[in-house]
């Protein structure tokens, strides 16, 4: 045999006799560390453990904190406010001893309540007797959620609540699902734009109303002339007007004495910031018919 070739095969069974060492060892050496791992993961898991105890136990007090912040309270400043609360992303309101729970919009003014609603709700439940509301026709100005509209209907009333359009779908919700059962009446949700145009949405031979409603529709928009040509409109002889505000803009002011000027007014309550009127229609029924604008 070649001495040089008996050479080269010791040379290879040393080499392959390294590599399998080299394997065994790094198969030695990843068991090491793999058990090293797994320790260690089991004390993660153990302190993992711990804080979520603790995280529940944590929980379970903020939980409790969260109740007593969401409590049914009244508030001292005024009266007048509602039994409110917050419940699983709705306001919670009590009116006319029912629950009434109300889903708003933060991205729109129409789609939130706002004082003045709450603050015609408390008149309208207060003053039952001079404010009889049971099978009178009623429409609402602006409803936005519903509110009014909801409370209107629970106190006996036929209402027709309207807003524009986009408002519609989350206002008819409202109404529906806090009125379907508790009384015979079931409140309308129709889409009404303020402006002349609702002389041929809403004739005045087909459409008339007892009491026409409206709480915080006077902010800061372009549409106030075509507000108060809509108050006068629907506000004919026979029809009561109770319209609830906050002053927040200097055109506000501007508004009310418009509105003064329009209307026969009386000032029926004042409650913080929020004042609500009363008007009345000053021309006759002979003089409208004559004059259909208005």
């Amino acid at each position: 045999m070649d001495p040089l070739c008996t050479s080269h095969q010791e040379e290879e069974k040393t080499a392959i006799m390294k590599e399998e060492k080299e394997t065994e060892d790094e198969k030695k050496n990843e068991e090491d560390e793999n058990d090293d791992d797994e320790e260690s993961d089991e004390e993660s898991d153990e302190e993992e453990e711990d804080d979520t105890e603790t995280t529940v136990i944590d929980g379970e007090e903020e939980s409790d904190d969260q109740a007593k912040e969401t409590e049914p309270q009244q508030q001292k400043e005024q009266a007048w406010a509602p039994t409110t609360y917050s419940k699983f992303g709705k306001e919670v309101f009590c009116y006319v001893g029912k629950e009434i729970s109300i889903f708003e919009a933060l991205d729109s003014y129409g789609a939130v309540i706002w004082p003045a609603a709450l603050a015609l709700c408390h008149y309208l439940e207060t003053n039952v007797e001079q404010l009889n509301l049971v099978d009178k026709a009623v429409l609402e100005l602006g409803a936005g959620p519903g509110l009014v509209s909801i409370v209107a209907t629970l106190l006996g009333a036929w209402v027709t609540a309207t807003d524009l359009p986009e408002i519609i779908g989350n206002l008819r919700a409202n109404l529906l699902r806090n009125t379907r059962g508790r009384w015979r009446n079931t409140p309308q949700a129709a889409a009404l734009s303020w402006g002349p145009d609702v002389e041929r949405i809403y004739p005045r031979s087909v459409y008339r109303y007892d009491y026409v409603l409206a709480a915080d529709v006077v902010y800061h928009h372009d549409y106030l002339e075509e507000l108060l040509f809509t108050m006068r409109y629907f506000c004919r002889p026979g029809t009561t007007l109770i319209w609830a505000n906050k002053v927040r803009f200097p055109t506000d002011l501007v508004f009310t004495e418009d509105f003064k000027n329009t209307f026969n007014t009386t000032l029926l309550a004042e409650m913080g910031e929020v004042k609500i009127y009363k008007a009345t229609c000053r021309e006759t029924e002979e003089h409208i018919q004559h004059h259909p604008a208005g």
